[in-house]
C-alpha cells in the first residue's frame, strides 16, 4: 500500500486517530486531519498535529475535503455510515478503519479477541502468557496502543494481541488474525448500530478472513457466539465452564484443562486465579485456550495466571475506607457487563450505576440488587432511567456528579460492604472516556481516603 505522497484524511482525533496521522505522516502522506468537535476541546495531541506538518480541520467536516482525498482513514468512534464517508465513497474515495490501516503494515501472526465483555482481560491475559513463554509480543488494539502504534519494527516471529471492537470489525477488510477469540454475546452499542442483529454481524466480521488453517476460539456457552462461528471457515475450539465431551477447554477438579485430539493437558489451576469473579476465570480460561493455539508451553501460561492481576477499571480493587471496600470496574459498560460485575461479590453493595445509555434493559440487574444490594447511586443522562428500573426493589439515589454519588454511596454503606462502581452505560455524557470515569471514581475514594486520615 504505497503512502508517499498521496493526500489522506483522518477522521477522529482521538486515540486512534491520532495514532494514524502520526503513522500515515511517518510515511509521506500528505494527512489531513478532521473532526467534528471545535479545536478548544481538541486534546493537546491531536492540536499538536498541525505543529507536526499536517493539516487540522476542527469543528466539523467538510464534504469537498473528503471528495478530493486518496485515501480516508476512519477512527473507530466514527459511524461508519457518516455522510461525509458516503460522500468520499461515492467519489470512488477507498474508506478504511485504522486497524485495517495497521494490519496492512504489520508483520507476524495476530491473535484477536472481541465479545461484549471480558475483551480487556482476555487480550492482556494472552498477551502475559505469551511473553511468559519469550519472544516480540505487542497487545493493543481497542486498549492500549493502537495498531498503528504497534506496527514499527515487527518482524514474521511478532506477535499482535490485539483486543477489536464491533467499531473496529465493522470496518475491516483484509483484517486476518490467525486465532480469533469471540467471548461472549449481548446486547450493546445499539445506539450506534441500531439493532442487535447488526451489532452481531460487526463481531462476527472477526471470522470473516480466516481460513481452514486458523482457529476460532469460542465460547460454548453462549449459543449466539456459537450460531455466528458455524459460518467460520477456521477450525473451532470451544471454552466453557462445564466439563466438554469432546476437544476443547473446560474447568475441571479445580484445573483448567484443554483438550485436543484426544490428548489432554493442565493450562492452569483455579485457585492460582488472583481476579474476582468466575466470569473472570472464564476469561482466563479463553485466554489460556488462545495463548495455547499461538505457541505458549503450558508451564508458561500457568505462570502468566499466578502473576496476572487483571486490568485498569476491570473489577479494580481501589482501596478501603472505614471497612467499606471500593471496587472500579469502569469498563462494566454494558448491562451484561455490570450484571456480572455485581455477582461477583457476596457482600451488600452500594453500586453506581448510570452514563450514556446505549443499550439492555436495567431490569437486568434486580436479581443481583435484590439479593445483595444496599442502594443504587444513579449519574448521567440515565439516572431517570435507572430509577424506573430499579426503584421497587432497592433504594436509588439521583446524583449530579460522580463525587456526589462517591460520597452517598459511602454514606449509606456500612463496614464490610461494598461501594462499586458497574455503570451499565458508556462514559461519553460526563467524561472523555471509561478510562478517565475510572480515575475519577478512583480520585473521589483517595479524597475520602485522606480526609478520613486528616
Amino acid at each position: 500500500m504505497e503512502l508517499a505522497g498521496k493526500t489522506v484524511v483522518v477522521v477522529g482525533l482521538a486515540r486512534s486517530g491520532i495514532a494514524a496521522a502520526e503513522f500515515l505522516a511517518g510515511r509521506g502522506a500528505r494527512v489531513v486531519a478532521t473532526d467534528g468537535k471545535p479545536e478548544g476541546e481538541l486534546a493537546q495531541e491531536a492540536v499538536s498535529l498541525r505543529d507536526k506538518g499536517m493539516r487540522l480541520e476542527a469543528g466539523g467536516h467538510r464534504k469537498e475535503t473528503f471528495r478530493q482525498a486518496d485515501l480516508v482513514v476512519v477512527s473507530p468512534g466514527v459511524p461508519w455510515n457518516a455522510p461525509e464517508l458516503e460522500a468520499a465513497r461515492a467519489a470512488g474515495v477507498p474508506v478504511i478503519g485504522e486497524l485495517e490501516l495497521g494490519y496492512r503494515f504489520l508483520k507476524g501472526t495476530v491473535v484477536a479477541v472481541t465479545g461484549s465483555k471480558g475483551k480487556s482481560t482476555t487480550t492482556a491475559a494472552i498477551g502475559a502468557m505469551l511473553r511468559e513463554a519469550g519472544g516480540d509480543v505487542r497487545v493493543g488494539g481497542n486498549i492500549g496502543t493502537a495498531v498503528t502504534g504497534l506496527v514499527e519494527g515487527s518482524t514474521e516471529a511478532t506477535t499482535f494481541v490485539l483486543e477489536v471492537s464491533s467499531f473496529q470489525l465493522e470496518a475491516a477488510d483484509t483484517f486476518h488474525p490467525k486465532v480469533a477469540v469471540f467471548l461472549n454475546l449481548s446486547a450493546d452499542h445499539l445506539d450506534r448500530h441500531g439493532s442487535f442483529e447488526e451489532y452481531a454481524r460487526a463481531k462476527a466480521r472477526i471470522f470473516a478472513r480466516q481460513q481452514e488453517g486458523d482457529w476460532a476460539v469460542v465460547n460454548a456457552d453462549d449459543p449466539g457466539v456459537r450460531a455466528l462461528a458455524d459460518e467460520a471457515r477456521s477450525r473451532r475450539l470451544l471454552f466453557s465452564e462445564a466439563v466438554l465431551a469432546g476437544d476443547g477447554a473446560f474447568f475441571a477438579a479445580g484445573q483448567a484443562r484443554l483438550r485436543r485430539g484426544g490428548a489432554e493437558e493442565t493450562l492452569f489451576r483455579r485457585d492460582e486465579v488472583r481476579l474476582p469473579g468466575s466470569h473472570l476465570a472464564t476469561d482466563l480460561l479463553a485466554a489460556a485456550t488462545a495463548a495455547r493455539l499461538a505457541g505458549a508451553p503450558a508451564h508458561a501460561i500457568a505462570r502468566a495466571v499466578r502473576a496476572f492481576r487483571g486490568v485498569e477499571h476491570v473489577l479494580e480493587h481501589v482501596a478501603d475506607v472505614g471497612g467499606v471496600a471500593f471496587f472500579n470496574d469502569s469498563k462494566a459498560t454494558n448491562v451484561d457487563a455490570a450484571r456480572k460485575s455485581l455477582e461477583s461479590f457476596d457482600t451488600p453493595l452500594v453500586v453506581i450505576v448510570g452514563g450514556r445509555y446505549k443499550g439492555g434493559d436495567f431490569a437486568d440487574l434486580l436479581p443481583a440488587l435484590a439479593a445483595r444490594g444496599r442502594a443504587v447511586m444513579a449519574i448521567g443522562e440515565t439516572r431517570e432511567r435507572v430509577a424506573r428500573a430499579l426503584s421497587a426493589t432497592v433504594p436509588v439515589v439521583a446524583c449530579d456528579s460522580l463525587r456526589a454519588a462517591v460520597e452517598g454511596g459511602f454514606a449509606r454503606a456500612r463496614p464490610g460492604d461494598t461501594v462499586l462502581l458497574a455503570p451499565a452505560c458508556s462514559s461519553f455524557d460526563m467524561f472523555r472516556d471509561y478510562a478517565e470515569r475510572g480515575r475519577a471514581f478512583k480520585d473521589e475514594v483517595g479524597r475520602l481516603l485522606e480526609g478520613r486520615r486528616g
